[in-house]
């Protein structure tokens, strides 16, 4: 009897690999073309670091069939394994369009760098099919980064879109599915909605785009938990019969909207839109809207030094087991770190403890931050000269180092097995999610502030005032110098999850 299950697994190396090979780890295809070949289902591809383009081989546009994955490395997002190129596709819904990547039926592309340099190239098409796309970057397209039309139900998680030369994502026809967790940035739209779309958008980021959500015809989206920062013309853009699902008394939407210049929500129909429970500048908002607030919670902690409390926003806690180490028992971080172990951010020792009061090291608070907030590479990675490949956390500190987190020293190293101290932490939250700058003043409600280093101030006092700082016992002792211990740190990085809208602030009564 055959085993209708067997996985078949084949290579692809551009560098070394060649189309006369069997494709197999030892003896790789050279081309991503040469291995659709031959691929049955199910197949997975494995796309070794290099440049997929004609030059090596490649016919475009590449169409990944039904039951097939192909995968680079979702560790960093798809970076240095490229596949860049455009060919003739003719739509059922849009005619003759240049793509990249044609993604049929339930087939997956992961951890994949797609770019398409054509004029009105796009980099992913998907119609009427329900592929999943996970980790991989769409940047530097002719047109949009990924397309979905027809009954298109895809799954869109973690990617990075940036830099397309007119829009991140759209989602045309009937298209539905899941967008979750991506980077939107610097695209002039960073998702565009239209026709009869009812896709749920949920736990983004867009920022720095030039508008972040635009919608329009009959688009019915539903809008969850993003952040929606800092684009240059506005936040969310209706237009035509679009109504977009902005949340409601059970389901509030926990959307946050600011720094925009012109505009949070523009309502350019003739429909009112109902907001409830969204973080919005009601001077930044146009049109027919109105603005319900979330239902009163609890939202600060006696531990944070901010004088301004959090927007309240839903916990994304997944049910992941807690942490069972007797010594969290009654501890004053323990809410903190429960609270990451739900979202499963950090996780016990081998021994089952998490050993809250021992200094955290530098390659345990990149490995950390690598996993909370999965940042998009802004530098190169560096190469530290005493972190070898096989290093537990090689990987998380190039993620961490890339996304600037952490950086290393000047003899090129980064001295993994060293503590943290409390400063860095707070300089490196502050740098790493590029929180903009209060008036260092701020920092006066320390006891101890003339310890802090004229450099840091600035950052220490943005982190006060985002209520990132957690001083235990004693709010007004900062302690910069101090190594962090890795309850502190725990509790720092929640709290800077809350600072940009992931999850709920923690109430905390501490017993007298």
């Amino acid at each position: 009897m055959v085993n209708s299950t067997l996985v078949v697994t084949l290579y692809v190396n551009p560098m070394t690999g060649n189309d006369t090979n069997t494709g197999s780890r030892l003896s790789p295809f050279k081309s991503l073309t040469r291995a659709l070949k031959v691929t049955k289902i199910p197949t997975i591809i494995h796309l070794e670091s290099g440049t997929y383009n004609a030059s090596s081989g490649e016919v475009f546009p590449l169409i990944i069939p039904r039951g097939v994955t192909v995968v680079g490395n979702e560790a960093n997002k798809g970076v240095g394994i490229v596949i860049s190129g455009s060919g003739e596709y003719q739509s059922p819904s849009f005619g003759i369009q240049n793509i990249t990547l044609l993604l049929v039926d339930n087939a997956s592309l992961l951890g994949i760098t797609v770019t398409n340099p054509s004029a009105k190239g796009t980099g992913i098409w998907i119609e009427s099919a329900a592929p999943t796309l996970s980790n991989n970057t769409l940047s530097n397209c002719g047109r949009e980064g990924v397309f979905t039309t027809g009954t298109a139900k895809p799954a869109i998680l973690d990617n990075i879109f940036v830099q397309n030369t007119a829009c991140g994502l759209v989602m045309a026809g009937h298209s539905q599915g899941e967008v979750r967790r991506n980077v939107f940035q610097r695209n002039p739209l960073g998702i565009a909605i239209s026709d009869f779309a009812v896709p749920t958008i949920a736990n983004n980021k867009l920022s720095e785009n030039r508008t972040a959500i635009a919608l329009s015809r009959n688009a019915q989206p539903v809008l969850r938990q993003n952040l929606i920062i800092n684009n240059t013309q506005g936040g969310l853009l209706v237009n035509g019969n679009a109504v977009p699902d902005l949340g409601n008394s059970e389901d509030p939407g926990d959307n946050i909207f600011c720094d925009h210049r012109e505009f949070d929500l523009y309502n350019a129909t003739t429909q009112k839109l109902v907001s409830v429970g969204n973080q919005l500048d009601s001077s930044l908002v146009k049109g027919l809207v109105e603005l319900l607030p979330i239902n009163p919670v609890a939202v600060n902690t006696s531990y944070s030094n901010s004088s301004t409390e959090s927007p309240p926003q839903k916990p994304s806690l997944s049910p992941c087991p807690l942490l069972t180490s007797p010594e969290l028992n009654d501890h004053w971080a323990e809410a903190f770190i429960q609270a990451l172990a739900r979202m499963d951010l950090i996780h016990a020792f081998a021994d089952g403890s998490y050993q809250p009061d021992k200094p955290m090291t530098r390659a345990q608070y990149a490995a950390m931050v690598a996993i909370a907030f999965n940042p998009f590479p802004k530098i190169p990675s560096p190469d530290f000269t005493d972190v070898p490949k096989d290093f537990w956390a090689y990987s998380a500190i190039q993620i961490a180092a890339s996304g600037g987190f952490v950086g290393g020293f000047s003899d090129c190293t980064f001295r993994p097995d060293r503590g943290v101290q409390r400063l860095q932490v707070i300089v490196s939250l502050v740098n790493g999610l590029r929180l903009p700058a209060v008036d260092s003043g701020v920092v006066d409600v320390y006891s101890d502030r003339h310890t802090i280093p004229d450099y840091a101030r600035t950052a220490v006092a943005t982190a006060t005032q985002r209520g990132i700082v957690v001083n235990y016992p004693d709010p007004k002792v900062l302690a910069p110098l101090r190594l962090a211990t890795r309850a502190e740190v725990a509790a720092m990085v929640y709290q800077a999850l809350v600072a940009i809208g992931r999850t709920s602030a923690i109430k905390i009564i501490r017993n007298s």
